[in-house]
């Protein structure tokens, strides 16, 4: 399929912002990715709209929605490394999600590497799924996950069956990390035409956030875990993504593991497409996350 103009314009803005340069440094100056963070939102909209902000253990869980009286819960794990987050794509998407479903949208700010490890952010991770049982019934919440938020969402769901915890609804994984040790050796390939990774700043980004350097502890490389028993999960993929290679082999465990599972792949996408603002292509997969939420 050909792609549009703002897909043109779009590689081009990430090509101005220097997003590849930063990803290329070992190790990664995450305070400099750190001041596109945007932590509280702002905007008539938000303003209208957030129904409250509040503590679990160390995230900050902020809490949208139109109709404050709705059962229905969507926890939004954003994505920025490990060690930033969220950015004003992630809000962006949250209020277009907002105002075309019935859900409250909780989103989540948890704690980031290096200043944590990733034992600590899964605990967090843990405690507001826990937090979000007790106000909601579990077919009644979905979660939404780009990048490593689609890690942190793989490595909960995991947990939660390994103890027998009641699963959400559905999980919807954007362009997920799936293995931190970027050992596969397909990257290789892949780093050539992704526009806004590469694998050395990514690389250096995750062992900021490895527990005793262990790069395949499945909390941090869900590939590594079992896919057996997963809810109903909705992934999409990217094709100029240095995590493409692993993504497809998460999709085969998937597959294997006999789940109801859709399948969304982006022709020549970078990291995170749905997501990001202008595009043609990220607008038209962005209402059909919101399909499959409001389905």
């Amino acid at each position: 399929m050909k792609q549009s103009l703002t897909y043109y314009l779009t590689l081009l803005v990430i090509k101005l912002k220097g997003l590849k340069k930063d990803f290329s440094k070992d190790p990664i100056d995450f305070k400099k990715i750190r001041k596109e963070d945007v932590h509280y939102p702002k905007g008539k909209f938000f303003k209208q709209n957030k129904l409250q902000d509040f503590k679990v253990l160390d995230s900050l869980i902020t809490e949208i929605g139109l109709n404050q009286n709705s059962d229905k819960l969507l926890i939004f794990i954003h994505g920025g490394a490990f060690i930033s987050g969220p950015a004003q794509h992630h809000w962006d998407s949250v209020k277009k999600i907002a105002t075309q479903t019935n859900y409250k949208i909780w989103m989540c700010n948890y704690p980031k590497s290096p200043e944590n490890k990733i034992s600590k952010i899964s605990e967090n991770i843990d405690s507001i799924y826990n937090v979000a049982l007790e106000q909601f019934q579990p077919n009644k919440i979905s979660f939404i996950g780009d990048s490593v938020g689609g890690t942190l969402i793989t490595g909960l769901i995991q947990r939660l069956i390994i103890k027998d915890i009641k699963l959400p609804k559905k999980i919807i994984l954007v362009t997920p990390v799936m293995d931190a040790s970027m050992s596969n050796p397909e990257i290789e390939k892949v780093d050539n035409v992704d526009p806004m990774l590469s694998k050395i700043g990514v690389l250096s980004a995750k062992k900021m956030c490895a527990e005793n350097n262990d790069l395949k502890n499945v909390m941090i490389s869900p590939l590594f875990g079992s896919f057996d028993k997963f809810p109903h999960t909705i992934l999409f993929l990217a094709e100029n993504d240095i995590f493409y290679p692993d993504q497809k082999l998460a999709v085969q465990k998937f597959i294997n593991a006999k789940i109801n599972l859709e399948l969304i792949e982006g022709k020549n996408m970078p990291h995170i497409w749905p997501f990001l603002p202008v595009m043609k292509e990220a607008k038209i997969s962005l209402n059909e996350i919101i399909r499959t939420i409001n389905n």
